[in-house]
C-alpha cells in the first residue's frame, strides 16, 4: 500500500473531480516536479515509494513462480513495460541491480500501468550471488542471447524458472552469462538483428506462461 503525501491539482481541475483535499497550485508548478514531456492533466500525487522485499525475504514465501532478472537494464520506460508483461503472464518478481538501474518513477509506474503495485520490484547489489541465491532454491537459470545456440521454444521451463535479460545494446555482461544455466534465443527472421529488451522479455514471459500454465 503506497503512503501519499499530498495531492496537488489545478483549481479547475479540483472542481472538476472534487478533490477537496488536494493543494491548488498552478499548472507549471505540477509541471516543474515531472519529467519533462510528462502529461498531468492538471492532478499529481506526491507519495513514498512501495516497500519492497529484498531477495531473501521474497524466497521465503518459497512460491513456485518463475522471475525476471534484469543486468543494468537502464531505461525507466522498458522497465516498467516489462513490469506490465510480467503481471500479464504470471512472473513473480522483477529483479534488477540497486546500481546502473532505474529506481521506481513516475515514468516508470506509467509505462508499468498498475503492475508496480502487482509485481515486486527487488533491487540487489550483486547480480551474480543473486543468482546463486536462486539457484540455491531450485531456480534454473536463463539468459537471453541472441547468439545461444537453442531457442527458447526447444527448452524446458519448469515453474522454478528465472530469465535474465541483458542491458539495452550491450546484452548480458559476460559474468552474468558464466552464471546462467543456459542461453536461449527468440528464433527471428534473419532481416531484424534484435527486438528491444522489453519486447523480448514480453516474448520469453509469453512463451514461459505457455510452458508452465
Amino acid at each position: 500500500m503506497r503512503k501519499i503525501k499530498r495531492v496537488l491539482s489545478t483549481r479547475q481541475t479540483a472542481d472538476e473531480l472534487k478533490l477537496n483535499n488536494a493543494q491548488i497550485v498552478e499548472g507549471k508548478k505540477i509541471e516543474s516536479m515531472l519529467p519533462p514531456g510528462s502529461v498531468h492533466q492538471g492532478v499529481a500525487i506526491e507519495c513514498e515509494p512501495l516497500p519492497q522485499p529484498s531477495l531473501q525475504e521474497w524466497l521465503l514465501q518459497d512460491q513456485p513462480v518463475p522471475v525476471l532478472l534484469l543486468d543494468q537494464v537502464s531505461d525507466p520506460h522498458n522497465v516498467g513495460a516489462m513490469l506490465r508483461s510480467a503481471a500479464a503472464f504470471g512472473v513473480g518478481a522483477v529483479i534488477g541491480t540497486d546500481r546502473n538501474a532505474p529506481q521506481e518513477s513516475g515514468v516508470m509506474a506509467k509505462a508499468a500501468s498498475g503492475a508496480l503495485e502487482l509485481v515486486p520490484l527487488i533491487a540487489v547489489t550483486n547480480l551474480a550471488q543473486s543468482i546463486q541465491l536462486l539457484k540455491k532454491s531450485g531456480y534454473w537459470i536463463y539468459g537471453l542471447d541472441g547468439e545461444a545456440k537453442q531457442t527458447i521454444r526447444q527448452t524446458k521451463f519448469d515453474a522454478k524458472t528465472a530469465l535474465v535479460m541483458g542491458a539495452e545494446g550491450k546484452g548480458l555482461r559476460r559474468l552474468t552469462a558464466e552464471h546462467c544455466d543456459m542461453l536461449v534465443k527468440i528464433p527471428m527472421d534473419a532481416r531484424m538483428e534484435s527486438l528491444n529488451v522489453s519486447n523480448a522479455a514480453a516474448v520469453a514471459m509469453y512463451e514461459l506462461k505457455q510452458m508452465t500454465g
